[in-house]
């Protein structure tokens, strides 16, 4: 990680480079899962195909909006964005996907279970920007879960 930079956010040095940890995982996390959004966008096949295929770019436009805010905040904090593609499939905790799934409820079920660990590690992360004194994460972290959880919910549905 580099350095944090000088900032006038009242947030010790300290405290901002564990939320930087943080963030920073969170951003490979949420590029991880809107790339492989996009791939099922792509690839899904089955009777459900359009009404999946329209799904899943809706699920990609939420989740490229927390990657653009989840690094802007890194950034406003002093933080080094490591926002490259080879920085994200380094860094990222999701499984990979399993490239046999195409047809559609498949492919639901690997979204659903990739998007439930972001989506869970969103909520972890309320608790360490609060325990670092940093609010505005907490706060953002907050929308992003529940987004997430939104989102997860549509895919769980048509699984059941």
């Amino acid at each position: 990680m580099a350095a944090t930079s000088a900032t006038r956010i009242d947030i010790s040095r300290p405290n901002r480079q564990k939320v930087e940890t943080l963030l920073n995982q969170m951003l490979a996390d949420l590029t991880d899962m809107a790339l492989r959004t996009k791939h099922a966008h792509w690839n899904v096949t089955g009777p459900h195909f359009i009404a999946l295929h329209e799904h899943f770019d809706g699920l990609y436009d939420v989740l490229q909006g927390h990657v653009d805010a989840v690094a802007e905040r890194a950034a406003a904090l002093g933080g080094f964005v490591p926002g490259r593609l080879s920085d994200a499939a380094k860094a990222t905790r999701l499984p990979e996907f399993p490239q046999s799934a195409r047809e559609g409820m498949a492919v639901v079920k690997a979204l659903a279970e990739a998007l439930a660990i972001v989506s869970n590690a969103a909520r972890e992360g309320i608790e360490t920007a609060e325990e670092e004194k940093d609010m505005v994460t907490s706060d953002l972290l907050t929308g992003v879960s529940g987004d997430l959880d939104k989102q997860l919910y549509f895919l769980e549905s048509h699984l059941r």
